[in-house]
């Protein structure tokens, strides 16, 4: 505490600026976009067996990885706005990605510069507007594109040849090398589009695992029958909802025909087809239109077309976090090269998790744990304890106060996250938290995901579809699956316990933003099997 308590006197008396960049660290902070823990070899999920993330587990070889590391809201622009502001969705104001963020409030950034650190911020934001609190930025506008992506600069739109994955590389080890300033400690956070539907991998890696067979999850013919009809009604099976052609890439130069042709030609991989060079695209086809030609020669149904489509899926998926992953590893070596990897945190995590597969599905926007869990990762050189592992419950709720804290800044008063230094040195003792608090809004929208809140402790999770009235609880130390939905048949006085549990973190979060239930009639429009 000692560097904290320093830095605010400091502060006090006007002379934080006169720190010199080697008395606090400098922060790389690494965040891509749906990268499910289960996809990084360091978790041990099942997709280990392909050696997804090289570069990634040796960082986390290097630092401390959390087990237990959870969202607040699990969709791409609500959990950037909690990771900015410390708050959670109904404190920011960003509840959904429809919203624009008020860049105008306390963020950590801000806070940042204030005590001395120069900052910046490359890749994808998907918060709209003028990003504010850095002193350099390169954004992409709204999702982005993979290949030969616009920019938003403060200069106005600026195209940059290549993939996505590599520009905003260069960009960050462009401002390391050449932007940076040598006597000022620095935050530069390094934002990834990938791997974020459409996957769309870069040229070098469109055959990678094309003789690999994909493990398949264990619940990728989920049929959801003991969960309730939330799960029933959703719109993101593999089976049902993954478009062949637009997210699978089957016949890349399809003539789209039916009232959905617009829309999907609108949509970034089509929009991405038609601005790839003519060499971009030739690696395409030659990389795709044999794979194309065997798919049709084998005229797959039912359970066999499900599998064809889960394994295209899948090794797109992991050929866009291959690029990601070597990215990791060329920020690491260009710290060392620079001789900066000694003072220099560098975190890994992503906006939330992702079904790969996973109950049959695609997307995110659960309290399932598939969705809910993200990945963090930190190596602190000197501080947090190399190939270390903390189990404690977390949440991108606390990064913000970390990252102060990490500073020697203080902490203002109205963040609701914990910092998480006291786990990364070691000091703290007893239980970090008993229980995180989760919220989703957007409903009814793209995937129909009711919205829900709940809460999850270290053995059992409680789900509330507040528009419908219904319940879900999960014993995830029984069924870590959580195929079997207990609320009606658990001893009552867990469900009481666990209620007023979820009571006491909406009045401890300050939360009443739900919404009134639904009438029955309107149940029964969005779910015709809803029984009142």
């Amino acid at each position: 505490m000692f560097h904290k308590l320093l830095a605010s006197l400091l502060l006090a008396v006007g002379l934080i600026s006169s720190l010199q960049a080697e008395d606090r660290p400098n922060i790389v902070f690494i965040f891509s976009d749906d990268h499910a823990p289960h996809a990084i070899g360091a978790y041990n999920g099942w997709l280990k067996s392909v050696n997804p993330t090289p570069n990634i587990d040796q960082l986390a070889a290097q630092g401390m990885l959390f087990e237990n590391s959870f969202c607040t809201n699990s969709i791409c622009g609500p959990s950037r706005a909690v990771i900015q502001t410390g708050k959670h969705s109904h404190k920011n104001g960003f509840m959904n990605n429809g919203n624009s963020f008020d860049w105008n409030q306390q963020t950590f950034p801000k806070l940042l510069k204030e005590v001395g650190y120069q900052t910046a911020i490359y890749g994808k934001s998907h918060l709209k507007g003028d990003p504010q609190g850095f002193d350099d930025w390169m954004v992409l506008p709204g999702q982005g594109l993979y290949y030969n992506p616009d920019f938003h600069t403060p200069e106005g739109k600026k195209r940059i040849e290549g993939h996505c994955t590599d520009v905003v590389t260069d960009l960050a080890v462009e401002w390391l090398k050449e932007k940076r300033t040598e006597d000022k400690p620095f935050m530069l956070m390094v934002q990834h589009k990938a791997p974020h539907r459409n996957w769309m991998p870069a040229a070098r890696h469109l055959n990678l695992y094309d003789d690999v067979e994909m493990p398949e999850p264990p619940t990728l013919f989920d049929k959801w029958e003991d969960n309730t009809l939330a799960a029933k009604y959703q719109e993101l099976e593999i089976d049902n909802h993954m478009d062949i052609n637009y997210d699978l890439f089957l016949d890349l130069t399809a003539d789209f025909e039916g009232q959905n042709t617009q829309k999907r030609q609108d949509k970034s991989a089509w929009v991405n087809m038609k601005r790839m060079s003519p060499e971009q695209l030739a690696t395409w086809h030659a990389a795709y239109d044999p794979k194309d030609a065997a798919f049709h020669k084998a005229n797959l149904s039912g359970d066999d077309l499900v599998r064809w489509k889960y394994q295209r899926y899948a090794k797109n998926y992991l050929r866009c976090v291959k690029g990601v992953d070597e990215s990791v590893g060329t920020l690491m070596d260009t710290l060392k090269e620079l001789k900066l990897d000694e003072n220099t945190v560098v975190i890994y995590s992503s906006d939330q998790g992702f079904y790969i597969g996973d109950h049959g599905w695609y997307d995110k926007r659960w309290m399932y744990e598939e969705s809910f869990k993200m990945p963090l990762i930190v190596k602190w050189p000197g501080v947090a304890k190399k190939g270390s592992r903390n189990e404690e419950m977390v949440q991108n709720l606390d990064y913000a106060s970390t990252f102060l804290e990490m500073a020697g800044a203080e902490i203002p008063g109205d963040l609701q996250g914990k910092s998480l230094v006291p786990l990364l040195n070691g000091e703290h003792e007893g239980s970090f938290r008993d229980a995180v608090y989760y919220h989703y809004y957007e409903y009814p929208s793209v995937h129909m995901v009711p919205r829900h809140y709940g809460i999850r402790t270290d053995r059992y999770k409680l789900i509330y579809f507040y528009q419908f009235g219904v319940w879900e609880l999960y014993d995830l130390q029984e069924d870590p699956d959580e195929l079997t939905n207990i609320y009606e048949t658990a001893d009552q006085s867990l469900v009481s316990e666990m209620k007023e549990k979820l009571k006491d973190l909406r009045e401890h979060y300050d939360d009443n933003s739900d919404e009134p239930e639904y009438s029955l009639e309107k149940k029964k429009e969005f779910w015709p099997d809803f029984k009142g």
